[in-house]
C-alpha cells in the first residue's frame, strides 16, 4: 500500500509520473552509488516511512534506507555521490519511481536552521539515481501572473530555511511544500519550477476571476508557509500551513481556506503539519498545531465533508504522522485503525477517534531491550500476505520499530532496529549517542558476550564515585551486541549535571570494560 508522507518533519504518495519522459536538456547524469548493506538503517532518527509491496523505504537524519525483506538486511544510503551526508526530509513512490529530498542544518549566526540541497529520483528502485538542485527562485522572480492579476513576490534566493516538507503528485506534476520556499509544481521532472499562490493571512479564498493585490512572502506570512499537501486525485489537494488548510478542486487554481477562525467546526490550530487520507471513508486527517492565537491548541482534525467542518481528538497532542490498517481488500474495505504518532506516544483508534489506545511498553521480544522512548515522528502499516500486518513505526533518536501484529490490538512479536557501529572483539564498549542530553534522548552502552553469564553494569562520576548501578548481576546469553540504556540520572532519579562520566562493566570473572560518557544539558 502507497502513502502520503510528511515530515520533518514530514506525508505522501506520488502521482502517475512514470509515462512522462525525461527531457533532453536535462542537463544531470546518473551514476552508481557505492551503497552499504547493513542489517539495521543508518540513523536511529526516523522521520519517514514507505511501504510499496515488500519494500520499505525510510528517511532518516542519516539519508535514504530500504529494506526488501523484512528489515532483515538494509540499503543504506549514506555517503554515497548523491547523497553524501545529507539527511532526507521527504520521499515519494509511484510506479516504480523512487523520490527523495535532501536537507541538512545550518548555524546562522547562533541559530540553528534547515538548508534543502535537492531532490533525487531513481526508476530501477535505487540503483541509479538522478539529482536536482534545490528549487529557488532568480533575481528578477518579482511578480506571478494570476488570472488578470500580478502578484507581487518577494523571490526567495537560496536554500537556507528552504527544504521540502512534504510531496506530492497529480498527472504529470511533481508538487513541493517547503516552508520559506513556498508551494510549487513542476511538470518537467524537475528541470523547471512555477510558484503557487496561496491565500495570504488576510484573505479566505483566491480564485483567478478577481482582483488582488497583496504580496506572496512566505518569511512573514503564515498561510503562505507550506508544511503538508495531500493530493486527493487530479483536480482536489489540500495544502496545510502555518495559517490553515488549504484546499483547491480545479488543480491548485483557486483556493478556499480552512482555519481555527473562519470555521463554526473548525481545526484545533492553524499550523497544519500533517495531511493524511483514509481510504476508508475518505476522511482528510490533519495534525494542526497551535499558532498565534491563544484559543487554538495541539491536536488531530478530522473531516468527512472535504473540510466544510472538522472533529478534533487528542488534545495537547503534537501529532508527527499517521497510519492506517485497512481491513478488507482495496476498493472495498470494511474498516480502518488509524495510528498516530506524536511526541508524546504512539496512539490508536478503531472507531474514527472516539476512543484511542497509547501503545504499551515497546520491548524487543528477542533481545530484551527496550525503547525506552515516547517521541515518535512516523509510522506506518504493512498488510501481510498470511493475514497478519507489520507496524512500521520510526522514534525520535531510538531507532525503527517493528510490530508483527498477528490479532487483537499491539498484540505480536516487537523488533527494535538500532543503527550502531559494528564491534570487533569482546574487549570493545562504547555508548551512543556521546555527548547526550538527557532531556532529549537516553544512551546506548553497547558490549558484547561470549558465553552465558551475569553482568553488572555501574555508572561513576569523574571522581569515580558511584551514581547509578543499570544492572547487577543480570544473566545474560551470547550475543555480538548487547545494549544497555542509561537516561541520565542517578540512582535516587535526579538528572546528573553536566560532565564526563565512565561506565564499568562486569562480565563474569573476565577482566571489566570501560568506558566514557559525556553528558550535556
Amino acid at each position: 500500500m502507497l502513502k502520503k508522507i510528511l515530515i520533518l518533519p514530514l506525508l505522501f504518495y506520488f502521482g502517475n509520473i512514470l509515462a512522462q519522459e525525461l527531457p533532453a536538456n536535462f542537463n544531470s547524469a546518473e551514476r552508481s552509488l557505492s551503497k552499504t548493506s547493513d542489517s539495521t538503517p543508518a540513523s536511529n532518527s526516523v522521520e519517514r516511512i514507505l511501504i510499496n509491496g515488500t519494500t520499505i523505504w525510510l528517511g532518516t537524519g542519516s539519508g535514504l534506507s530500504k529494506s526488501t525483506d523484512n528489515g532483515n538486511s538494509w540499503t543504506n544510503y549514506y555517503n554515497t555521490q548523491e547523497f553524501g551526508e545529507e539527511g532526507v526530509s521527504a520521499i515519494g513512490y509511484y510506479n516504480g519511481i523512487i523520490w527523495a529530498a535532501t536537507w541538512h542544518s545550518i548555524n546562522d549566526n547562533g541559530q540553528i536552521d534547515g538548508e534543502g540541497s535537492g531532490l533525487h529520483y531513481s526508476l530501477d528502485e535505487g540503483n541509479t539515481w538522478t539529482s536536482i538542485t534545490q528549487p529557488v527562485d532568480n533575481a528578477s522572480d518579482t511578480v506571478i501572473t494570476y488570472g488578470t492579476n500580478q502578484i507581487k513576490i518577494v523571490p526567495k534566493k537560496d536554500a537556507k530555511g528552504n527544504f521540502i516538507y512534504d510531496m506530492a503528485s497529480t498527472k504529470n506534476t511533481i508538487w513541493i511544500a517547503a516552508k520559506v520556499g513556498g508551494l510549487r509544481k513542476s511538470t518537467d521532472m524537475g528541470v523547471s519550477w512555477t510558484r503557487i499562490v496561496l491565500p495570504p493571512d488576510n484573505i479566505d479564498s483566491i480564485t483567478p476571476t478577481n482582483q488582488y493585490s497583496f504580496v506572496v512572502n512566505p518569511l512573514i506570512n503564515l498561510s503562505q508557509q507550506p508544511f503538508s499537501i495531500l493530493a486527493e486525485n487530479d483536480s482536489i489537494i489540500y495544502v496545510g500551513t502555518a495559517g490553515g488548510i488549504n484546499k483547491s478542486t480545479d488543480g491548485g487554481i483557486s483556493w478556499v481556506k480552512f482555519t481555527y477562525a473562519n470555521q463554526q467546526k473548525p481545526i484545533t490550530g492553524n499550523h497544519a503539519f500533517v495531511l493524511e487520507k483514509n481510504e476508508f471513508d475518505n476522511s482528510i486527517w490533519a495534525a494542526t498545531f497551535k499558532t498565534v492565537n491563544q484559543a487554538e491548541y495541539w491536536g488531530v482534525s478530522v473531516s468527512k465533508d472535504g473540510g466544510l467542518s472538522w472533529e478534533n481528538y487528542l488534545s495537547g497532542e503534537k501529532v508527527r504522522d499517521f497510519g492506517f490498517k485497512y481491513f478488507g481488500n482495496p476498493g472495498a474495505y470494511t474498516g480502518a485503525d488509524v495510528f498516530a504518532a506524536s511526541e508524546n506516544g504512539l496512539f490508536r483508534t478503531s472507531n474514527n477517534g472516539a476512543t484511542w489506545l497509547a501503545a504499551p511498553p515497546i520491548i524487543d521480544d528477542a533481545t530484551k531491550v527496550p525503547l525506552n522512548t515516547t517521541k515518535f515522528l512516523s509510522v506506518e502499516v504493512e498488510k501481510k500476505n498470511d493475514g497478519s500486518s507489520n507496524i512500521w513505526i520510526g522514534s525520535s533518536g531510538n531507532g525503527l520499530v517493528r510490530l508483527n501484529e498477528t490479532t487483537g490490538f499491539w498484540n505480536g512479536e516487537w523488533k527494535i532496529f538500532l543503527a550502531s557501529q559494528k564491534l570487533e572483539s569482546i574487549s570493545e564498549t562504547y555508548a551512543f549517542p556521546n555527548p547526550f542530553s538527557p532531556d532529549v534522548e537516553a544512551t546506548k552502552i553497547v558490549y558484547s558476550t561470549s558465553r552465558i553469564d551475569n553482568v553488572t553494569i555501574r555508572i561513576f562520576d569523574f571522581g569515580m564515585n558511584l551514581v547509578k548501578t543499570l544492572i547487577q548481576n543480570a544473566g545474560r546469553g551470547v550475543s555480538d551486541k548487547q545494549i544497555v540504556y542509561w537516561d541520565g540520572r542517578d540512582e535516587s532519579g535526579k538528572v546528573v549535571p553536566n560532565g564526563v562520566y565512565f561506565y564499568r562493566i562486569d562480565i563474569g570473572s573476565g577482566n571489566p570494560l570501560f568506558g566514557k560518557i559525556m553528558v550535556l544539558m
